[in-house]
């Protein structure tokens, strides 16, 4: 039986965890000129927006960019309105793109203020925008719907904003896990480009099947399908973004004009004399399941990889550890360098292990016994024993075995001689 509009519009209201507070009676934000932004006035531009962009730069991958011939201080054009309007109705999409001096005033803002990151999220797009099509071509949504990280997350897989949204499509913890995303002190999949993409999707098809108009659905991505809601009941129930653009929260008004501009600009980048930053990344990738606890060190330096760039291209492992002994989990890495992956796993399991995997396991709340300072007893391991009948008969946890004696992982053998202290 299909849920009603109403069921799913309140079950998303009340999980959302992106939601801002309401401002009431508030005025639109007023149009912004080019010389405002060339001279840094930031009034009517979402803060979290300006955020994202200024910690881009931030992103290891832009500190490795080598002298190009993309030169971002050359002449920036005069634009009249009525070719932006024109332009934006030639854009192959399906959303509607319009054009009003709100759309103007960030597409200004893109094309003269922030020229040099407009470069770079060209750059950065050459790698990202295959994850995001792809997930958006299997789910039959418009693949304009790619720029909405550019705006969220300025394309950082390891962004955080001031509210706690995290990774490129910026999820709040309570969202991504309604979503299926884990999160915990090891791993955030708010950060992994393809479980945070899948995630998003469906949580921008969610959307959809309530307000049935794109625009809706992006300000409901921003700040919460509950205030777009009491916007429409306060626009007097007319589901129009521009209509009910007064009463929605201040920082979601230049939302749909920044994407609107976001997908003008990295458009029509070339004809505002900004090219694409070239950067230096594996532009094909490829993951491999791994079934053992490894450490993005060990993998970098057997590899024979920088170590960051491992890390942008696993963001969601926090602090580097891969428990692949707990559950599969998958390692992303550049194409041409899987099959030495496979063929050196085990010199990369034992790289630097006990420094880098044993250690950091027990370092938190395991604290092995010195010798002599307990009794200890031995235990004979007989066929079909686990660990964790093991550990319940002799009353201690499967943490603390596996500590006392070196396991990773959960394999006994039949014979094995375990050390238990009592």
């Amino acid at each position: 039986m299909e849920i009603s509009k109403t069921i799913v519009g309140f079950f998303l209201f009340m999980v959302s965890g992106y939601v801002m507070a309401q401002a009431d009676n508030e005025l639109p934000a007023r149009q912004l000129s080019v010389m405002e932004l060339s001279q840094g006035d930031s009034v009517g531009i979402p803060d979290e927006f300006n955020y994202a962009l200024d910690h881009m730069l931030s992103n290891w991958l832009l500190t490795k960019i080598k002298k190009t011939d993309c030169d971002t201080t050359l002449e920036v054009p005069l634009v009249s309105d009525s070719i932006i309007n024109l332009r934006l109705r030639r854009m192959p999409y399906v959303m509607e793109m319009p054009f009003n001096p709100y759309v103007r005033s960030f597409i200004d803002l893109y094309t003269v203020r922030r020229r040099t990151q407009l470069s770079y999220l060209l750059g950065l797009s050459d790698y990202y925008f295959k994850i995001f099509e792809h997930a958006l071509e299997k789910a039959k949504l418009p693949l304009e719907l790619k720029y909405l990280p550019v705006i969220e997350s300025a394309l950082r897989p390891t962004a955080y904003s001031r509210a706690g949204a995290a990774g490129l499509w910026q999820f709040m913890v309570g969202t991504g896990k309604m979503y299926g995303l884990e999160i915990n002190s090891l791993i955030d999949e708010r950060m992994d480009p393809y479980k945070s993409t899948n995630a998003a999707v469906q949580y921008l098809k969610d959307l959809y099947a309530i307000y049935e108009d794109w625009h809706l659905v992006i300000a409901a991505y921003n700040c919460g399908p509950g205030n777009v809601n009491k916007a429409i009941r306060r626009a007097g129930g007319k589901q129009d973004y521009w209509t009910i653009y007064p009463y929605l929260p201040a920082e979601t008004r230049g939302y749909v004009p920044i994407f609107i501009a976001a997908n003008y600009a990295m458009h029509y980048a070339n004809a505002h004399n900004v090219c694409k930053t070239p950067i230096e990344f594996p532009k094909v990738a490829d993951t491999i399941v791994v079934r053992q606890r490894l450490h993005l060190e060990q993998i970098a330096s057997v590899m024979e990889l920088p170590i960051e760039q491992l890390r942008i291209m696993n963001p969601q492992y926090r602090r580097d550890i891969i428990p692949g002994d707990m559950r599969p989990y998958s390692v992303t890495l550049p194409m041409n360098t899987t099959g030495k992956f496979i063929d050196k796993l085990t010199d990369i399991a034992t790289y630097k292990a006990d420094s880098l995997i044993n250690n950091r396991r027990t370092e938190i709340a395991i604290k092995t016994p010195a010798a002599g300072s307990q009794n200890v007893i031995y235990h004979r391991v007989r066929s079909g024993q686990t660990l964790g009948g093991i550990a319940a008969r002799y009353g201690v946890s499967v943490a603390k075995l596996r500590s006392w004696n070196n396991i990773r992982g959960s394999m006994i053998r039949a014979g094995q001689r375990l050390k238990i202290y009592k």
